[in-house]
């Protein structure tokens, strides 16, 4: 019957989701979770890379994935290639190397764009959850009419709340594009 704590939780989810989703948008410089998702096949099992593998950044454009196994060089290289990330991998026969190109103007507006998305279904989701909670609030037929409102006002508050961690984490994201 606490509605308003069950709104919170999924508005919470929701930032975290789109935190996660803003750190695999790349800005021009490398990071090591641009290849977050990617799996390389290993021994005939899917893997992530990251467990194949030890990924350090030498440079700020640049990324080095030294895998544990040399057999498994190839394999990601084929990956990183399959998931085209817009990076074309290179290997000297021990590690992979990828260098991240210098973004163009271009590329920075579309970044922007698509951060902007992820932003927009990041607020689709809190509006799902303030919905959810009001429509609960709505079916309880314990509470008063009074106590329903107030609940609902609640949730109101915690959405705006939300909604402007949303527009921050989207600002923040597009001046680190942005900016040269």
């Amino acid at each position: 019957m606490d509605y308003i704590n069950e709104a919170e939780v999924l508005m919470m989810k929701a930032v975290e989701n789109l935190e996660e989703r803003l750190i695999t948008v790349r800005a021009g410089r490398a990071n090591a979770s641009m290849l977050n998702g990617i799996m390389v096949e290993y021994y005939g099992t899917p893997t992530p890379i990251n467990q194949v593998a030890n990924i350090t950044v030498p440079e700020a454009r640049q990324l080095f994935i030294k895998p544990f196994d040399r057999s498994v060089v190839k394999e990601i290289e084929r990956a990183i290639n399959e998931a085209n990330i817009g990076i074309t991998p290179t290997n000297n026969g021990e590690i992979v190397i990828l260098t991240v190109p210098q973004l163009t103007e271009e590329t920075r507006r579309n970044y922007v764009k698509q951060v902007n998305e992820m932003g927009e279904q990041a607020k689709i989701a809190l509006r799902n959850a303030r919905q959810d909670a009001n429509n609960s609030i709505k079916k309880d037929e314990e509470l008063t009419e009074d106590i329903a409102k107030s609940m609902m006002d609640d949730i109101q508050e915690l959405i705006n709340k939300y909604n402007k961690i949303v527009d921050e984490k989207i600002k923040e994201k597009e001046t680190e594009l942005m900016s040269v």
